[in-house]
């Protein structure tokens, strides 16, 4: 191909990071690569929660548009922003080393989650399990990128923030992190920590093949799609408390995954093993649904 890949992205520092990531390891290989920033709805609509918006792809349809004029060759994300269900002609064709996934308790103070605290974030996940583990916590609706919740945090308008540690990490806040979550318990977004390199059908098939084989991890991949697998049951948008986290063994893909209520009081995680990622995510699934999430699933519905 004689003309650079372009590489589409969100505009945030952040984001720009994991494209930057993905510049780079095409330019390892002699690859010429140049960034699109895009700005996308859910960059722009900031006094809305992400759940309201109404929109599976508030962070990914911009982007696909381009992927489908061929404006762009590839669209850079945090896998954890994908929805469970993507557009026809699209697809994820290569996953990022999976960087830390767990959350993360932020802050520029010592605080403690065993004391009264206000906590910023705009995650139904999040919430829901602060309202499940430590039902004394406040919240309150912080959108935003990373440096823009920072800055309402040291404001005031909150004590502290939850964020995924990827995040965290690769904007060079670690030393503001006051509590790891531990990711048995308190169970990451799917695809949490992750790169997720988005394509259309029309994609030439020869820049297809070198990004796969420049970028996508495999081992990272089978974990994310026995997650999404997981998640595509629940229809999973943003707005779905569900959460789930492979790991990867010689013997095959452990993966545990659930669901929780809106106020926090039921909570529901079940563990398997298997293989097969796609068969392993929806064999959870079901079993998590028949154990009470389809439940949980209706009545979520019902209040969004």
């Amino acid at each position: 191909m004689d003309r650079p890949i372009v590489i589409g992205t969100r505009k945030s520092k952040l984001a720009l990071w994991q494209a930057y990531w993905v510049k780079t390891q095409l330019a390892n290989e002699g690859i010429a690569s140049e960034l699109a920033p895009i700005s996308t709805e859910g960059d722009r609509v900031l006094d809305v929660a992400i759940s309201k918006i109404g929109s599976k792809g508030v962070f990914t349809e911009e982007l696909e548009q381009k992927l489908q004029n061929g404006e762009i060759d590839i669209a850079v994300h945090s896998a954890k922003d994908m929805p469970s269900v993507l557009p026809e002609s699209f697809e994820i064709i290569a996953f990022g080393p999976r960087a830390q996934p767990n959350d993360v308790l932020l802050s520029p103070n010592k605080v403690n989650l065993a004391t009264p605290l206000v906590i910023g974030t705009s995650s139904t996940r999040r919430v829901a399990c602060l309202r499940h583990f430590y039902p004394h916590i406040e919240t309150v609706d912080m959108r935003g990128n990373l440096q823009t919740r920072i800055e309402k945090m040291k404001a005031g308008d909150c004590e502290a923030l939850i964020l995924a540690y990827a995040g965290v990490q690769r904007m060079n806040y670690e030393s503001m992190i006051q509590y790891v979550f531990d990711e048995k318990v308190w169970v990451p977004a799917v695809g949490q920590g992750s790169i997720a390199i988005e394509a259309h059908s029309l994609l030439d098939p020869s820049i297809r093949a070198q990004i796969i084989s420049k970028v996508n991890d495999a081992n990272t991949a089978t974990e994310v799609i026995a997650e999404r697998a997981f998640l595509e049951r629940f229809e999973g948008g943003c707005s779905i408390p569900v959460f789930a986290h492979a790991t990867s063994y010689k013997n095959g893909i452990i993966l545990r995954g659930g669901i929780i209520s809106l106020d926090g009081k039921q909570k529901i995680l079940r563990e398997r093993s298997s293989h097969d990622p796609k068969y392993l995510g929806r064999g959870l699934a079901l079993e998590v649904l028949e154990a009470g999430g389809q439940n949980i699933l209706k009545e979520i519905k019902k209040q969004i």
